[in-house]
């Protein structure tokens, strides 16, 4: 089983010195230390869970963008875009443009978008889930499509697009992998089994990911798609590597055994940097052999 560091919280002592040089050394741990991937959040204000608005927060893409030139390894990418927040033909040229300059490392999550305080608050438009879906759904259409030979047209509900041309395209052929985020039975597997590279599922028990990965079975025999092509992986555990690292890789043991193989992880403390040393260090290698 693999592991990605996923930096949510950017409240630390002193952040207002030491935010961009903490983030900074914490990617380059988890680039140098054999963590598979590196994730920001798509927000633009801080979760309500973790602070608020009035808690530092930077835009995603500019992130991974900056973070591109500080690492070498680790793939790259936002756990998940928000749908509602990107024209879909801008967001296949940010992506292609994360692609290139890290050569090769960019990663599209993307999910429907929810945080509906931070919509009203910037002016952004928070369509009913049903359309923000509906949205997703175009969205994965249009990227597939741009990052594609089809340079024609698009004509969906939601958006029109006179044309679709991505020059350069992205340095991974034939194109950089798709993950949607979320849990949802009926909507979010749906997609992930049409369109998809990749899955991020919320556990909550090894029985409710066993569930979630049977309708998701059921969804690739539905639109006759190899279920074993799908990545699997999962946001988090219960169990702290650091706090308890024998109880976290038994735990991890389980969801392996599911046919999860990567687990995402967010450093919980003050100090981030030494956190992931201690997971790459100490956890990462055990969890190797799951």
């Amino acid at each position: 089983m693999r592991i990605g560091i996923h930096y949510a919280n950017f409240t630390h002592p002193d952040w207002q010195h030491t935010l961009r040089d903490r983030l900074t050394e914490t990617a380059r741990v988890a680039d140098q230390g054999g963590a598979s991937m590196f994730t920001v959040m798509d927000h633009y204000f801080q979760m309500e869970m973790l602070g608020g608005p009035s808690e530092p927060m930077l835009e995603g893409y500019t992130t991974l963008g900056y973070l591109a030139g500080r690492t070498e390894n680790v793939r790259l990418g936002l756990l998940v875009t928000g749908t509602t927040y990107r024209h879909p033909g801008l967001l296949a040229k940010i992506v292609t443009t994360l692609d290139v300059l890290s050569e090769g490392r960019a990663v599209l999550g993307l999910g429907a978008a929810w945080y509906d305080r931070e919509h009203a608050g910037l002016g952004v438009p928070f369509p009913p889930t049903a359309e923000r879906f509906e949205r997703l759904e175009e969205t994965l259409q249009i990227v597939r499509q741009m990052w594609s030979d089809d340079n024609g047209p698009y004509d969906g509900k939601h958006y029109h697009l006179a044309e679709t041309w991505c020059v350069p395209p992205p340095v991974q052929q034939p194109h950089p992998p798709i993950l949607i985020g979320g849990s949802g039975e009926r909507k979010t597997l749906r997609l992930v089994a049409q369109y998809a590279d990749a899955c991020n599922i919320f556990p909550d028990s090894p029985d409710g990911v066993r569930h979630k990965l049977d309708v998701l079975r059921r969804h690739c025999d539905d639109v006759g798609r190899d279920y074993d092509e799908i990545d699997k992986t999962m946001l988090n555990g219960s169990t702290d590597p650091v706090a308890d690292p024998d109880a976290f890789v038994r735990e991890m043991a389980d969801y392996a055994a599911l046919g999860m193989t990567l687990v995402n992880l967010m450093p919980p403390t003050d100090d981030p940097v030494g956190w992931t040393t201690r997971v790459c260090e100490d956890v990462l290698p055990r969890l190797a052999e799951v």
